[in-house]
């Protein structure tokens, strides 16, 4: 029996990666700045991680998202 919804990739893309990377950086910025109790830099990571996920999107619609043209699978 298959499965009728189609495997989305799981995000082995260029965005995906992309997004993580740039998100997690501002995750972590954040974790440290509310540590140290700096406002303004928890709020500029947040802002961060928001540019994270913009980028991702904008990646995507570039063609580098799993079904984009430019996006080349590797194997395994």
């Amino acid at each position: 029996m298959t499965n009728p919804i189609a495997d989305p990739g799981h995000g082995h893309s260029p965005a995906a990666w992309s997004a993580v990377i740039v998100m997690l950086f501002g995750f972590t910025a954040g974790t440290v700045a509310f540590c140290f109790e700096q406002p303004l830099l928890v709020w500029i990571s947040v802002g961060i991680i928001v540019i994270g996920a913009i980028l991702g999107w904008i990646l995507t619609k570039a063609g580098y998202g799993v079904k984009g043209p430019k996006y080349a699978p590797k194997g395994h």
